[in-house]
C-alpha cells in the first residue's frame, strides 16, 4: 500500500515535471518567435515583440529595432515580417502562408495608432519604408523602398499636413523611381545599361543648371514624378500602381525576391550564408531628413572602425534622404560638424552613444534621421573593424 503510494506520488511529480518542461519549451518557442502561425512582430513606442535574441527570426536590422524601441530609444513604429515567410515563399511558389495578410493589417493599424496618421489618407497620410533584413548584415545585397503610399490623392494630404510642397513632391519623385526601379523591374541589368529614371533626372538638371538635386524646384519634381510615370507605362505597358496596398505588397514581395537576386547569390557564395536562413521584411514609418534645413541623415560609427579610437565617427548630410549619404550625388559632413549645425541633436545623439555601447558591450554602426529637429534612430549593429581596432576596442571597453 505504501510503495503503491509512492509510485502514485512519484508519477505524479513526473507528469508536473512534464507539463512544467512543456511550459517551458512553448515559452521559450514565444520567446524565439516561434508561436505557431505567428509571422508578423510590431515595435514602436517604448514597446516591442522582439528582442535583440530573435535575429534568427526577425533578421539583423528587426531584432535590433525592436531591442532599441524596448530600451526607450526614438524608433519609428513599424513591424518585421519573420525569416519563416520568406522560407515559406520559395518552399510554396512565392505565395505568402495563410494569416500572413490579416496579420499584417493589425500590424498596420497599430503602426497607424502609434504614429498619429493613416496609410493611404489623403488628409494625414502615414508613408513607411520597406526594408530588407538577413540575419547577418548583407549591405547592399537587397533591395529597399521608401515613402511609400503616396499617389496623387495622398501627396495632396502630404502637401497640406507640412504645408511643404517641394519636400511632398521630392519624396514623390523618390518613389516612383525607386519602386520602378526595385518592384517593377527599370533597374539597370549590367554595367552598360542606362537607369532611364537617372538619364531623366540629369536631362531635367542640365536643362535647368541645377548641380544637386535638392536645387530643383516643387514645379520641377513635379514634372520629374509624371516623367517617371510616363517611362514606366511606356516600359512595362502598364500604370504606375496607385493603390498603396497594392503599392505595399508589391514591396514586400520584392524584397523577399531579392533574397535571390545575383548580387545576394554571390554574396552568400562569398561569406558561406545559408540560402535556406532568408531575409525578413521590415516596414517602418517614414521619418523624414529632407523637409527643410532643421532636417537631415547620417551614419556613423560609436568608435574609429580603423584604429578603434573612442571618437564619434561618421558623416551626415542636412536636408536629405538616407541613400543621399552612400549615393554620392553629394558630399557628406563628418559628423563632428554636426555639433555646430544641430546642437541638440547632436547632444542626444552623443547620449545614445553610450548608451548603445553599455548595452551591446559593442561598437556599433548606426543610421539616423533627423527630422524638424527631433531625432530618430533606424538601425544599429555591431560595427565592423580592422584587427588593430578590434584589439583597441577590446582592451578599452573592459
Amino acid at each position: 500500500m505504501a510503495l503503491a503510494k509512492t509510485k502514485k506520488k512519484a508519477l505524479t511529480k513526473n507528469n508536473s515535471n512534464s507539463l512544467t518542461r512543456k511550459k517551458l519549451k512553448k515559452l521559450a518557442s514565444k520567446r524565439n518567435g516561434k508561436a505557431k502561425d505567428k509571422y508578423v512582430y510590431t515595435f514602436g513606442d517604448g514597446k516591442a515583440e522582439g528582442d535583440a535574441s530573435m535575429k534568427n527570426l526577425l533578421g539583423g536590422k528587426g531584432a535590433n529595432l525592436a531591442e532599441m524601441a524596448s530600451i526607450g530609444l526614438p524608433v519609428p513604429a513599424g513591424f518585421t515580417i519573420t525569416t519563416e515567410v520568406c522560407t515559406a515563399f520559395y518552399e510554396n511558389k512565392r505565395k505568402y502562408p495563410k494569416g500572413l495578410e490579416k496579420q499584417v493589417e493589425n500590424a498596420l493599424a497599430h503602426v497607424e495608432k502609434i504614429m498619429g496618421a493613416k496609410f493611404g489618407s489623403t488628409k494625414n497620410p502615414l508613408l513607411l519604408s520597406v526594408r530588407s533584413g538577413a540575419r547577418v548584415s548583407m549591405p547592399g545585397m537587397m533591395d529597399t523602398v521608401l515613402n511609400l503610399g503616396l499617389n496623387d490623392e495622398t501627396l495632396q494630404g502630404l502637401i497640406a499636413k507640412t504645408g511643404n510642397e517641394r519636400f511632398a513632391y521630392d519624396c514623390y519623385r523618390r518613389f516612383v523611381q525607386m519602386y520602378g526601379d526595385v518592384v517593377l523591374g527599370l533597374k539597370p541589368v549590367n554595367k552598360d545599361d542606362i537607369d532611364p529614371f537617372e538619364e531623366i533626372l540629369h536631362d531635367k538638371k542640365e536643362k535647368l543648371g541645377a548641380k544637386f538635386d535638392n536645387e530643383l524646384s516643387a514645379e520641377a519634381l513635379r514634372e520629374l514624378v509624371h516623367e517617371f510615370k510616363a517611362a514606366i507605362k511606356e516600359r512595362t505597358g502598364h500604370d504606375f500602381p496607385e493603390d498603396p496596398m497594392e503599392q505595399l505588397w508589391g514591396a514586400v514581395g520584392s524584397v523577399f525576391g531579392s533574397w535571390m537576386n545575383d548580387r545576394a547569390i554571390a554574396y552568400r557564395k562569398l561569406y558561406d550564408i545559408p540560402e535556406s536562413w532568408g531575409t525578413a521584411v521590415n516596414v517602418q514609418s517614414m521619418v523624414f531628413g529632407n523637409m527643410g534645413e532643421d532636417c537631415g541623415t547620417g551614419v556613423a560609427f560609436t568608435r574609429d572602425p580603423a584604429t578603434g579610437e573612442n571618437v564619434f565617427y561618421g558623416e551626415y548630410l542636412i536636408n536629405a534622404q538616407g541613400e543621399d549619404v552612400v549615393a554620392g550625388t553629394r558630399t557628406p559632413e563628418p559628423i563632428a560638424r554636426l555639433e555646430q549645425d544641430m546642437p541638440k541633436v547632436f547632444e542626444q545623439l552623443m547620449k545614445i552613444r553610450k548608451t548603445l555601447e553599455r548595452h551591446y558591450k559593442e561598437m556599433q554602426d548606426i543610421e539616423f534621421t533627423v527630422q524638424n529637429g527631433k531625432l530618430w534612430m533606424l538601425q544599429t549593429r555591431n560595427g565592423k573593424r580592422t584587427a588593430f581596432a578590434a584589439f583597441k576596442i577590446a582592451h578599452d571597453m573592459v
